[in-house]
């Protein structure tokens, strides 16, 4: 099909997106309507909504790419360490978080430890929205590129300027509405494209057993356990402290729907990331060569769909990237406006509020739109953004959800312990298992520090 053609059919389906996020937008008067849908998802919107926000390029293009040229090993994270990440948040955080009636992860902080260990703690995670929301815009970027005619700067600036107008315009409630339609989407372009590619190969059988048998063992035959156990707990661990994930469970319309939703979605979403996985192992005699593995699934597909499915295709797996970036500068945006500008400011009115975090998520995925350009594939930033500041962040989430033990002094001190030893395992000592050792860092100072006060004179 032309390039061109292609392309007009990828931003007619980009402008329906468009439509119907502004016409649900409609009713938006405060924050919480912009961040949290008014808290109003119900089963079906939160289910959908958490496996869409989670199903991003990193699942559909990173994923697939990685297994195609590295074998089963490269799923260890992607599907199933973020899908277990869910599962994680099901189980364990989501009723307790539910009941805080939070609008940010951040403001557990606050409630805990102080206003300065909120605003440490937004320094984090807003690192981590951005690298994850620069992640779906190369990706988006590089299927438009691989879709049409046009470069792959020009086709990443694009995707910036889609998805920066989409996000500012919709908010929460908008996203998912938008995410339930994208999570239909992707779930009917990934069933059809498997469906050919099995036909192609002679069917599921024949393609699995063709498949080299070194290319099937799941954890690699040259990582070491230590270094797999870590490459498995950073999106189990690191990832569930991730207020896109977060902001789901607190826009559910109560504690059950919270629950019940996120452990629907971990089950949806294990069982369709692994339709990228399936078609990343036996797709070897299908796509023998492509420019980097993230061009993997789109070359797949246009050599197996005819023209029009290849666009419907294609703007499923957009829909995927849109339904994971909104909700990454949404987030940004949220962090930066509601707990830190703000509260600042003192005073602001709803509709002022409103305006701030339109302009602050603007703002973020300026940022992100820089940051797309500096890593090599999707898969290396969102694997940095599971990785970076969550040790600290997920210590003090569960000594403070859960303990008394501990106050503003240990929290500073697990945040500051986990960066500062994960930059340095992670980026000059090159060890095994830089995520653990960070985890590590960051409980042993959280409890020596609290140790310390709780013996100290005067201490509370």
């Amino acid at each position: 099909m032309d390039g061109d053609l292609a392309l007009l059919g990828i931003l007619l389906y980009l402008l329906a997106q468009f439509a119907i996020g502004a016409w649900i937008s409609r009713g938006l008067r405060s924050e919480e309507d912009y961040l949290l849908g008014g808290r109003r998802l119900g089963y079906g919107l939160a289910t959908l909504s958490i496996f869409a926000t989670w199903f991003g390029a990193e699942t559909c293009i990173g994923a697939a790419g990685r297994v195609w040229g590295e074998g089963l090993a490269a799923a260890a994270a992607e599907p199933v360490g973020y899908g277990l990440c869910i599962l994680f948040m099901a189980g364990v955080f989501a009723a307790p978080l539910y009941r805080r009636r939070l609008t940010t992860l951040a403001d557990l902080f606050r409630q805990r430890y102080g206003a300065g260990i909120e605003r440490f703690a937004v320094l984090l995670m807003v690192p981590t929205s951005l690298l994850w929301a620069a992640a779906q815009i190369r990706a988006f970027g590089q299927l438009v590129a691989a879709s049409s005619s046009l470069e792959t700067d020009l086709a990443i600036g694009v995707a910036a300027v889609v998805v920066i107008g989409y996000t500012a315009l919709g908010g929460l409630l908008a996203d998912a509405w938008t995410d339930l339609i994208q999570g239909i989407a992707v779930l009917l372009g990934l069933g059809v494209l498997m469906a050919l590619a099995v036909d192609e190969l002679g069917g599921a059988s024949a393609a699995l057993a063709a498949v080299e048998p070194s290319r099937l063992q799941p954890f690699g035959s040259e990582a070491s356990w230590l270094a797999s156990l870590d490459h498995f707990a950073t999106p189990v661990i690191g990832s569930v402290v991730a207020q896109e994930l977060i902001s789901r469970v607190l826009a559910s319309r109560s504690v059950t729907v919270a629950r019940s939703s996120a452990f629907l979605a971990a089950l949806l979403y294990l069982a369709v990331g692994f339709i990228p996985v399936f078609l990343g192992l036996v797709g070897g005699p299908l796509v023998a060569e492509v420019e980097s593995p993230d061009h993997f699934l789109a070359t797949l597909a246009r050599r197996l769909l005819p023209g029009g499915l290849y666009v419907i295709f294609t703007g499923a797996v957009l829909s995927a990237i849109l339904s994971t970036v909104d909700t990454t500068l949404l987030v940004a945006g949220s962090l930066l406006s509601h707990n830190l500008v703000v509260p600042l400011l003192g005073g602001v009115d709803e509709r002022r509020k409103l305006r701030l975090a339109r302009s602050f998520v603007v703002l973020s995925g300026l940022v992100a739109w820089g940051l797309a350009f500096t890593a090599e594939a999707v898969y290396d930033l969102v694997y940095q953004a599971s990785s970076f500041g969550s040790a600290g962040l997920f210590t003090i989430l569960v000594f403070g959800l859960f303990t008394r033990f501990g106050g503003a002094a240990a929290a500073a001190a697990a945040l500051l312990a986990g960066v500062i030893v994960w930059a340095w395992a992670y980026y000059m000592a090159g060890t095994e298992a830089p995520f653990l050792l960070s985890l590590a860092a960051a409980a042993a100072a959280y409890a020596g520090v609290g140790l310390l006060a709780r013996r100290s004179p005067g201490s509370a």
